[in-house]
C-alpha cells in the first residue's frame, strides 16, 4: 500500500464521508454560514444540494462533529423510497422510540411527546436526512407535519435536508408548496475552483501525517483540477490512483503527464461494456474509450469540459463576496447566541396551524 510507502498514518483520499477530512473550501464556508443562520433559527427546513461527490455527506459529517451534544439531539438519515408512514417509523426509531405494531396515531403522539421531552429538557432537535432527492411526495409531507409540532411558540423538530440537484426541481414543483414555505435557508455547493485544489490535496495529506513524500508539481494540480472540474470525490478518486502509481514506480514527485496516464487508465477501467451496468456512485473522470463505430454511425461526443472563463468570472465573484460572509458570520453569532440565551421555558404544548 501507497500509505506504508510514504509513511502515512491512513488513507488520505478515501471516498468515504469523514469530518477528520473537512475543508473549508469557499461553497462549503458559504454552506456552513446559511446553516449557521439556519440552526438560529430553531424552526423549519434547511435545505443543502450538490452534485454527486461534491460533498454533502461530508458536510453533515462535519455538522454532526461539531454539534453541542447536550444541547442538540441529532437524527440522520439516509433516505430511500420510504413513504411516509415509514419515514414517520425511522424518525421515530431515531428518538429511540419502539415502532412495533404502534398505528399511527399513537406513534405521532409518541413522537410529540419524546420531542416535548428534549425540549424540556434543554436539547433542541434537528433531523438530518440525506439523499433527499429519493424521497416521495408523501414522506416529504410526513415531515412537513412533524414540523407543525411547536411548544410556548418554538418547534419542537428543525430538519436539514440533503440533496442532488435535481432536488431543487422536486421543491419547485407542484404538491410541495407548504413545505417550500417552510424552508428558511438554502445553498447549492459548487465544484472546487481550480484556485482550491492544491490546498484541498496538501490539507487531506496533512491529515495522515504526510511530510511532503510524494510531493505534486504545479502541472499536476491543474491537471487534477481539469479533469475532475473541482468536484472533491472525483478529485479523491484521481488522487488515490496518483499515489498508488507513484509507489509502485518509486516516485517521489507526480506531475501533469503521471495525471494524464492515470486519467487514460481511467478511462479504460470505466469503458462501456456490451451489457447495461448499475449507475456507479462514482462518475468516471472522463468519457470512456469506445470502440471504433461503423463508417454509417455518428460518432460519440465528446463530454463537455469546464469552460475556463466561466471559472474565472465565478471565482472574481466568490473573491467579492468573501467580505459578506465575514460580516454575515457575525451577524450569526449574535443571533445564535440571542437564541440559546434569550428564550424563555417552554410552557403549555401547540399545534401550529
Amino acid at each position: 500500500m501507497f500509505t506504508e510507502h510514504y509513511g502515512l498514518n491512513g488513507q488520505p483520499f478515501q471516498l468515504t464521508p469523514d469530518a477528520r477530512f473537512w475543508f473549508d473550501s469557499r461553497t462549503h464556508k458559504k454552506a456552513m454560514a446559511y446553516l449557521g443562520y439556519g440552526l438560529a433559527q430553531g424552526e423549519g427546513f434547511i435545505v443543502v444540494t450538490g452534485e454527486i461527490g461534491a460533498g454533502k455527506s461530508t458536510l453533515a459529517a462535519h455538522l454532526l462533529a461539531n454539534l453541542d451534544r447536550a444541547r442538540t439531539n441529532a437524527i440522520s438519515l439516509v433516505s430511500t423510497q420510504v413513504g411516509g408512514d415509514d419515514m414517520l417509523r425511522l424518525v421515530a426509531q431515531g428518538l429511540g422510540i419502539n415502532t412495533g405494531a404502534v398505528e399511527k396515531a399513537r406513534l405521532l403522539d409518541a413522537v410529540e411527546q419524546r420531542l416535548d421531552e428534549e425540549l424540556r429538557a434543554g436539547k433542541r432537535t434537528l433531523l438530518i436526512v440525506d439523499e433527499a432527492q429519493n424521497l416521495p411526495i408523501a414522506a416529504l409531507e410526513e415531515l412537513r407535519m412533524l414540523s407543525n409540532f411547536h411548544v410556548a411558540g418554538r418547534a419542537l423538530i428543525q430538519t436539514l435536508l440533503l440533496g442532488q440537484p435535481e432536488f431543487r426541481d422536486r421543491l419547485a414543483g407542484p404538491g410541495l408548496e407548504q413545505l417550500r414555505q417552510r424552508v428558511i435557508a438554502t445553498h447549492h455547493l459548487d465544484a472546487m475552483g481550480a484556485d482550491e485544489v492544491e490546498s484541498y490535496i496538501r490539507h487531506r495529506l496533512t491529515r495522515v501525517d504526510w511530510q511532503g513524500r510524494p510531493d505534486f508539481d504545479v502541472g499536476a494540480y491543474e491537471a487534477i483540477h481539469r479533469h475532475s472540474g473541482g468536484i472533491p470525490r472525483r478529485v479523491n478518486q484521481l488522487a488515490h490512483r496518483l499515489m498508488l502509481k507513484a509507489a509502485i514506480e518509486g516516485a517521489e514527485t507526480i506531475g501533469a503527464a503521471s495525471v494524464e496516464a492515470v486519467v487514460a487508465d481511467l478511462g479504460a477501467d470505466t469503458a462501456a461494456p456490451s451489457v447495461p451496468a448499475r449507475e456507479e456512485k462514482v462518475l468516471p473522470l472522463r468519457a470512456p474509450r469506445l470502440a471504433p463505430v461503423a463508417a454509417n454511425e455518428p460518432a460519440a461526443q465528446p463530454a463537455p469540459r469546464p469552460d475556463p472563463a466561466l471559472e474565472r468570472r465565478i471565482a472574481a465573484l466568490e473573491a467579492r463576496a468573501e467580505e459578506h460572509e465575514a460580516m454575515l458570520r457575525r451577524v450569526l453569532i449574535l443571533l445564535v447566541d440571542w437564541v440559546e440565551n434569550g428564550s424563555q421555558e417552554p410552557a403549555r404544548r401547540t399545534h401550529a396551524a
